[in-house]
Formats: C-alpha cells, sequence, structure tokens
C-alpha cells in the first residue's frame, strides 16, 4: 500500500511541474505511466487558470516552472497556498495529486517470480515493500 502524503500546495506544485523536473522528457517517460502524465497535464492546466490574472507573478512564474525552473516552480506554490484556502478547489486539486501518486506508485512496482526446488514465489515489491504470495497451485480442469 502507498505511503499516506500531504498534499500541501507545494507537492502539488511539484506534482504538476514534475515531468519538467527531468532532463528531457524521455527520462520522465520512463519513470511516469501515460495516465500519469496526462494527470499532471489536467493540474497543470487547473493551476494555470486559477492564477492567471489573478496575481502580477503568476504568469511569469508559471511559465518558468514549465522549463523545471524550481525558485518559479516555489513561487507558483506560494501563489497556490493562497488560492487553497477555498476547500472546493483545494480537493479537485487534492483528488487530481492523489491520482497521480497512484500512477506513480504503480509504475514503480516490481513484480518478479522466483522458483526454488519446485516452489514457486511471486513478489509484488512496491516502495521497499515485499509483497510474497506462497503457496500458488495451478490446475488444469478438465
Amino acid at each position: 500500500m502507498t505511503e499516506s502524503v500531504t498534499l500541501t500546495a507545494t507537492v502539488i506544485a511539484n506534482l504538476a511541474f514534475q515531468e519538467f523536473l527531468k532532463t528531457s522528457a524521455g527520462e520522465a517517460a520512463k519513470q511516469f505511466t501515460a495516465d500519469a502524465l496526462s494527470l499532471m497535464g489536467k493540474l497543470r492546466q487547473k493551476i494555470w487558470d486559477r492564477l492567471r490574472g489573478k496575481h502580477g507573478a503568476a504568469e511569469q512564474a508559471l511559465t518558468q516552472a514549465e522549463t523545471g525552473d524550481q525558485k518559479a516552480i516555489e513561487t507558483v506554490a506560494t501563489l497556490l497556498d493562497v488560492e487553497m484556502l477555498d476547500e472546493t478547489f483545494a480537493g479537485e486539486l487534492r483528488q487530481i495529486a492523489q491520482e497521480i501518486n497512484i500512477h506513480i506508485s504503480k509504475d514503480n512496482d516490481t513484480q518478479v517470480q522466483n522458483n526454488y526446488g519446485g516452489t514457486n514465489f511471486q513478489n509484488s515489491i512496491s516502495g521497499g515493500e515485499v509483497y510474497q504470495g506462497d503457496n500458488i497451485t495451478i490446475n488444469k480442469t478438465i
């Protein structure tokens, strides 16, 4: 099971612009599922729509954040923190951010099957935790 994450404005801003923090889009594509990347785009768009025109520094910070500028992402997080006082808006952002975390977690899982002396073990490794299926019996039905 994934660890609970407190979805603050800073965490949400970093999730929204995370793919731009990579040195190339290819590296982001290796780490994130297509669904996670799509949700990151949706999250970014919600942030853009909310901040655009409301704050003097917003437009420039948002544009720079899309180049991976960490200071700009921090500025976006500060502005977003104020906007998240609106509980409805904050709830929408948190829901998308949770979905992104689920897809990132799924993408980082490893499935391994080992056979030792006729005994098979199915292991799922997620975030340092190993889940092991034991006593797997496969029967042919007639």
